[in-house]
């Protein structure tokens, strides 16, 4: 592709749950012609709005968000589906040359898009199964030291009471010829070209606990309680699922089993939230060719927008 050819960038926007991620997107879609992607793990789940902080039905009509409810509660969306379907959105924004721009909180999404995934094989039920039938026969020490003869590295790093990684690492040599290290080192599609990324960020931690809190208080005021009785309606629907250990929606399932009450739920939800936001800021901080933008400055568009120009 020639200079004069050249695609749109891509804007990745990421950050701490309730650092103003969508309020500052929607002031981007506002100022440049850009589409935005939602890249958040709980957003893509049907029927659950509140506890997800999901734009609204009217933001979304005038700020139109790709890859949020497409899910059933039922599912699980991988890191891998992420990316094919992330790659595919940014091509056809693209191709109306128009500017992708990327905006959540899910820092393994982010990570697969912009540095590839593994290119490991999918789970292979039968295989499965004759490796927890040799384990119930042999112990998961012989089967530790199958893994030493075919895959040393991984054997050396997978502890030997671990049977989920250990299953893993057996079955992807079983399926493929090649060792879970071997393949790991190859990564798949990934995304192309100039790729701006900014997170946001409070000044003081303290200032984004108060919003955390404040937030809570606002989806409870809200319906939350009732958006999670509707849920429970369905009987196919429990707490192991990964949409209904989604932060919020855990602490509210277990009031309403009666396992705590109405503050304890709020108390846990909140702690639960920060706990998430500690863990995000941590990615961040490890994360290379970053932006960073303060919490609350007024002046995080123009950065962004004066990023972009200076491509």
């Amino acid at each position: 592709m020639s200079s004069m050819e050249k695609q749109p960038p891509v804007i990745c926007l990421m950050g701490p749950t309730a650092s103003g991620k969508t309020a500052l997107a929607m002031e981007l879609f506002d100022a440049l012609p850009c589409d935005i992607i939602s890249v958040d793990s709980a957003l893509v789940y049907r029927d659950m709005d509140i506890g997800t902080a999901k734009p609204t039905l009217a933001e979304q009509q005038k700020y139109p968000h790709r890859l949020i409810n497409i899910k059933d509660a039922t599912q699980s969306y991988s890191a891998a589906e992420f990316c094919a379907d992330a790659l595919k959105e940014i091509a056809e924004i693209r191709a109306k040359n128009r500017i992708p721009l990327l905006v959540g909180g899910t820092m393994m999404y982010f990570k697969s898009l912009i540095d590839g995934i593994s290119k490991l094989p999918s789970a292979d039920q039968s295989i499965r199964a004759d490796i927890a039938k040799e384990a119930e026969q042999h112990g998961w020490e012989y089967m530790h030291q199958q893994l030493e003869k075919c895959d040393p590295q991984s054997a050396q790093r997978i502890h030997i009471n671990d049977p989920q990684r250990l299953t893993r690492a057996l079955e992807v040599y079983r399926i493929s010829g090649h060792t879970l290290s071997q393949l790991t080192e190859i990564k798949g599609d990934r995304v192309e070209g100039d790729v701006l990324q900014f997170a946001i960020a409070p000044k003081e931690r303290a200032t984004l606990h108060q919003r955390i809190a404040l937030r809570y208080e606002q989806m409870i005021a809200q319906g939350f309680e009732q958006e999670v009785v509707n849920l429970r309606k369905r009987t196919d629907l429990h707490q192991d699922l990964p949409s209904i250990r989604c932060v919020g929606y855990r602490q509210m399932w277990q009031h309403l089993d009666g396992d705590i009450d109405h503050d304890e739920m709020i108390f846990r939800g909140v702690c639960a939230t920060r706990q998430l936001a500690k863990r995000q800021l941590t990615w961040l901080r490890n994360w290379p060719d970053l932006h960073w933008l303060q919490m609350e400055d007024k002046q995080n568009l123009q950065h962004v927008l004066t990023a972009v120009s200076n491509l």
